[in-house]
């Protein structure tokens, strides 16, 4: 029989025990020691129970112990170092009163004072929008859910002549009419549908389209209706809508000469179409009373910088009361300088004590009462021409309407305005910024070039009480 190969009876136990790396124990001992890197061999349960470990693991456990204890102990003092900041804070917090008393020092109790009533204002520091409220404010969506109903985009539809268009066939000759819509915002005035917009929403001076042949509004509820142009003033760019509707809310409104350079507005509107109907944007007043020209017209307006772009037109500006105190006109969008950058927070609207003048008289007598009128078309006489003609510079009368101011005075087709009221004219723009400066019924002097001559002429001027689908410069 081949010979029985035992490795237990095999093994050397004097050799075992020889090895430094080997420590021998009975099998009921615990082996003390072993770590991942441990390794162990079992004998029968006649024999022995021996372990091995690694020197290099020890040496990375208590590395590791030592880096994990260098960390826990930073965290602690971390901690310790913060909690200590607070109690000392609150400590001298506590106790500084009490310093203050048993030092008698009045300045002491003075500087405690004024470092308690600073650590107040400065829990108590107040946010940018209500610096710039009324004291009198209400929330801000309470002021938008409360404005809403009283808000409409305005749909107008334009009707024009197209320009002469080349083709394969040649010039196209016959005019052909074309149609346009045009969309803005307006705001409900008054229970029975009387809506206030701008007028160069339903009346177009920019393509010679004129008045809008139909008017639409949308409401907040997404209903749609026809609505008839009362009458619209392009010198204040303001116009009066009404429908046949019963029972709206109307906008409050308030009085524009309370505000203040840095109060806070908002502004509603339709920016881009009626897609972002109901847009609310917010700013301050920058400027009041600024004097910009708008189409030739010089407005004094109300400047902001709450964000209005196209369709905005003729939507409320309100104040912090939720108080309609402008209505939204233009917005300056030209660049600036050579760098060519974008004009942006000029924005500027119709002061609403202005406007509210205006808006009685469209609506009750569908012109604006007291403006002057002297009843003439007329035409820039240039540099240049006044050179090839021999005649001074000035306003040139083409056209005199019967039984008007003009025609009662004397004046004459040919005739040359070069003063009024003793003011140097050479534009029809500043002949009627002088002439604007009287009422309906007061008496001007105008001195008109004739025939190489000075001449003087007594001009009463009369009430404008018309508005004209295409008004002329100097009527």
């Amino acid at each position: 029989m081949p010979e029985n190969y035992n490795d237990n009876n095999n093994l050397d136990k004097n050799d075992l025990l020889s090895n430094d790396n080997y420590s021998r124990k009975d099998s009921s001992d615990d082996i003390i020691g072993s770590k991942s890197s441990e390794v162990r061999f079992n004998s029968d349960s006649n024999s022995g129970s021996y372990s091995y470990t690694s020197e290099n693991s020890k040496k990375k456990c208590n590395k590791n112990i030592h880096l994990l204890m260098k960390g826990a102990a930073a965290v602690l003092a971390v901690i310790i170092l913060g909690a200590g900041t607070v109690q000392i804070y609150k400590f001298l917090s506590d106790t500084r009163e009490e310093l203050v008393e048993l030092s008698g020092d009045p300045s002491a109790k003075s500087v405690s004072k004024e470092i308690e009533q600073t650590d107040k204002k400065i829990e108590e520091l107040p946010s940018l929008i209500e610096l710039a409220s009324r004291t009198d404010a209400k929330p801000l969506p309470d002021i938008v859910d409360s404005i809403m109903p009283s808000v409409v985009g305005v749909a107008s539809t334009f009707e024009f002549e197209q320009q002469q268009s080349f083709s394969m066939w040649g010039w196209n000759t016959q005019p052909v009419m074309r149609q346009a819509i045009a969309t803005g915002t307006g705001f409900i005035i008054s229970e029975d549908g009387y809506i206030v917009t701008n007028s160069h929403v339903v009346y177009d001076t920019q393509y010679n389209a004129g008045k809008a042949i139909e008017v639409s509004v949308l409401f907040s509820d997404e209903t749609e209706h026809e609505a008839n142009i009362v009458a619209f003033d392009p010198d204040t760019d303001i116009a009066v809508l009404k429908v046949n509707e019963k029972g709206l809310k109307p906008a409050v409104l308030g009085d524009s000469d309370e505000l203040r350079v840095g109060e806070l507005v908002i502004a509603v509107g339709n920016p881009l179409g009626f897609d972002l109907f109901g847009t609310v944007t917010s700013g301050i007043v920058s400027a009041l009373n600024r004097k910009i020209d708008i189409n030739e017209k010089k407005m004094n307006l109300i400047q902001t910088d709450a964000a209005i772009n196209s369709g905005n037109s003729g939507g409320p500006l309100l104040n912090s009361c939720g108080q309609v105190i402008g209505i939204n006109s233009a917005k300056m969008s030209s660049s600036y300088s050579s760098s060519s950058a974008s004009v942006e927070g000029l924005c500027f609207a119709i002061p609403m004590k202005e406007a509210k003048v205006i808006i009685d008289d469209l609506i009750n007598y569908r012109y604006v009462t007291g403006r002057p009128q002297i009843g003439i078309n007329t035409t820039d006489i240039d540099e240049i021409q006044a050179r090839f003609y021999n005649i001074p510079m000035g306003v040139l009368v083409r056209a005199i309407q019967q039984g008007s101011a003009a025609d009662l005075a004397g004046l004459k087709v040919g005739d040359v305005i070069i003063d009024i009221e003793g003011e140097t004219v050479t534009t029809a723009k500043e002949f009627n910024e002088v002439k604007n400066k009287y009422k309906a019924g007061d008496v001007i002097t105008l001195t008109v070039s004739r025939d190489g001559r000075d001449v003087k002429i007594k001009v009463t001027l009369q009430e404008q009480k018309a508005i004209i689908d295409n008004p002329k410069e100097g009527t």
